[in-house]
C-alpha cells in the first residue's frame, strides 16, 4: 500500500485521466493523449508518468504508452467515487444544476474524508450512476462500465434510452436541459441528412436536430429499430 500522503490531488487526477483514456481506447494511453486532456505539455506529463511509475501506479513501456497498474485502478476509481458521489449529492440535496456540478466536485473530490464519503452515499441510497449518467464506483471499487453506443453511431428507426453524457462542456448539458432532455428519456431517430449533417431525434413528443458533436458526447443503449 502506498503512504496517503504520497497520492496527492496531482497524482489522484493523472490517475483519474489515464483510466479515462484507457476506458475509452481499451489500450494503453500515449503521452500526448494525457498531455491534451489535462491542459499540460507533453514534456509536464513525462515527468508525472515517471513519478506515477516509481509509486507503482502505471506502468510505462517507451513508444507504447501506459497503463494502470491495479493499484493504480484503485487510486482512480477511488477519486471518482468521491467526484461522482459529491456531484450527485450537489444536483439532489442541494438543487444544483447538472452543468455546474463538475466544476465543484473536481475541487471537493481530494478533500472529502471517507466517513463523510461513507455518510454521502448513505444519503443517497447508495446510488450506482451520477446526475450525467456516468457509473459509481462501489466502496470495493468495483464498477459497472456497461456497453452503451453514441447518439450518432444509431440509424434512423433506432429506438432506445439516452443514458450517459459527457460533462465536459457545460454549455452542452444547458442546451440539453433546455430542451427538456433527461437521463432515462427514451428517444428515437427519425432520421439524418447525409455529408455530416444533422440527425432528428424524437424526444418524448418534440422533434431534436442534433449536430455530431452534441449526438457523439450522448451516449445510448439501443432496444431495437422501430418499423415504418
Amino acid at each position: 500500500m502506498i503512504a496517503d500522503e504520497l497520492i496527492s490531488a496531482h497524482v489522484q487526477d493523472y490517475a483519474k485521466a489515464v483510466y479515462a483514456l484507457e476506458m475509452r481506447g481499451g489500450a494503453a494511453v500515449s503521452t500526448n493523449g494525457l498531455a491534451e486532456r489535462l491542459g499540460v505539455t507533453p514534456g509536464s506529463v513525462s515527468g508525472m508518468v515517471r513519478k506515477l511509475a516509481d509509486l507503482g501506479l502505471v506502468e510505462h513501456e517507451r513508444y507504447r504508452g501506459v497503463r494502470l497498474t491495479e493499484q493504480g485502478r484503485r487510486v482512480a476509481l477511488e477519486v471518482l467515487r468521491h467526484h461522482r458521489l459529491i456531484e450527485l449529492f450537489l444536483a439532489e440535496e442541494l438543487g444544483m444544476p447538472w452543468d455546474r456540478v463538475h466544476a465543484e466536485a473536481e475541487v471537493l473530490e481530494h478533500v472529502i474524508s471517507e466517513d463523510l464519503e461513507a455518510l454521502i452515499a448513505d444519503r443517497l441510497g447508495h446510488p450506482s450512476v451520477d446526475p450525467h449518467g456516468d457509473p459509481i464506483p462501489s466502496p470495493r471499487f468495483e464498477i459497472d462500465e456497461r456497453a452503451t453506443s453514441c447518439l450518432d453511431e444509431c440509424s434512423a428507426g433506432a429506438v432506445g434510452r439516452f443514458v450517459r453524457v459527457s460533462d465536459s462542456d457545460p454549455e452542452m448539458l444547458r442546451y440539453l436541459s433546455a430542451q427538456g432532455i433527461e437521463i432515462g428519456d427514451e428517444f428515437e431517430v427519425l432520421g439524418r441528412q447525409p455529408f455530416g449533417g444533422p440527425m432528428f431525434v424524437r424526444f418524448g413528443d418534440q422533434e431534436h436536430a442534433f449536430g455530431g458533436e452534441l449526438a457523439r458526447a450522448m451516449r445510448v443503449e439501443p432496444s431495437g429499430v422501430r418499423e415504418r
